[in-house]
């Protein structure tokens, strides 16, 4: 019998619907609902035909464990909890969803981006406390068409960030170093000219670029340093992105002046950490990508990924270079 090995699936209730694709086709699914020890995920991995992967570690010493996977597939856009380069040296091709949850992760960056902007959760709480009147200084309540936001990265959900940013008049600068100035244009947003010009001239600022070597702690203490004071800092896309300590620094020092952040590095955020109780910071648990239709749709398109896998089918969207068949 074909098995099929989950490392994790603790944001969902079971696995209800990878059972019922993989078992109508005769294929066993062994999983832990929460992440695991090294050797735990050796042990859960080693004999599986392919493996799925939510939020779990699976460093080069658990891929090289596995001696009959067909595929790694990721729950998500994201893949840098996986080590892709262990995955290629043993010919094992790691696949993502890149396609989900679009819609969902951008409106969320817009929703976070008008909080913060309106300040929605300060008022709220002011008249949660029985008081009336605004709850911050006139001077934080802002309005987008006075804004310009820089969004880093024009892929699919900074694309999908900008067409809604304009719909409310907002000035939007975009920096990607791979995509043409032109395009960038004929969205109706300006292309900055460098990473630090972008920096130097947004209010608001929000990363939607995936996590690498090159990218993470792409907002670091000297970046944070040249925002303008009193700019705002979102992130929806993923927690290595931005050094937590640079981050808490420049909020600390009044350089920022909140932020709003779906994603942390580490996740989940230490109880006894300050941004916990930051009154300018927005906080949420990772949870940007969530809705009923986008979780249905991830999961089934992992779960096809994965039995194209192991009939020996060529396999989508594979990120780290490994033919799509085997």
């Amino acid at each position: 019998m074909k098995k099929i090995a989950i490392t994790d699936y603790a944001y969902f209730p079971d696995l209800s619907i990878e059972e019922a694709i993989f078992r109508a086709e005769g294929i066993e699914v062994v999983s832990f609902r929460e992440k695991r020890s090294a050797a735990e995920l050796i042990d859960l991995v080693h004999d599986a035909d392919a493996v799925i992967v939510q939020f779990a570690s699976v460093n080069a010493e658990i891929v090289n464990a596995m001696s009959r996977a067909k595929a790694i597939v990721r729950w998500g856009i994201g893949y840098d909890n996986v080590d892709t380069s262990a995955a290629r040296e043993r010919g094992i091709p790691v696949c993502n969803v890149p396609d989900y949850c679009i819609d969902e992760v951008a409106d969320h960056t817009l929703a976070f981006i008008l909080a913060s902007t309106r300040q929605v959760v300060p008022n709220a709480l002011h008249l949660r406390e029985g008081k009336w009147g605004l709850a911050t200084p006139l001077s934080a309540m802002a309005s987008l068409k006075h804004l310009t936001v820089g969004i880093v990265g024009f892929g699919r959900i900074g694309r999908e960030v900008v067409k809604r940013l304009l719909a409310f008049k907002a000035r939007v600068l975009v920096f990607d170093p791979v995509v043409a100035a032109d395009e960038i244009a004929g969205s109706g947003a300006g292309a900055a000219a460098s990473f630090n010009e972008l920096l130097a001239l947004s209010d608001i600022v929000s990363p939607h670029c995936p996590s690498t070597p090159k990218t993470k702690h792409l907002f670091n203490s000297a970046a944070f340093a040249k925002m303008k004071p009193g700019s705002l800092f979102i992130n929806v896309g993923r927690g290595d992105l931005a050094d937590s300590a640079a981050i808490t620094d420049a909020l600390q020092s009044g350089h920022l002046a909140g932020a709003a952040l779906d994603v942390f590095d580490p996740e989940p955020i230490p109880a006894d950490h300050p941004i916990r109780k930051m009154p300018n910071v927005i906080l949420a648990a990772h949870i940007a990508s969530a809705s009923s239709p986008a979780v249905k749709a991830l999961r089934e398109s992992a779960a096809r990924t994965v039995l194209c896998a192991v009939r020996g089918e060529s396999v989508p969207n594979v990120v780290n270079g490994v033919p799509s068949k085997r």
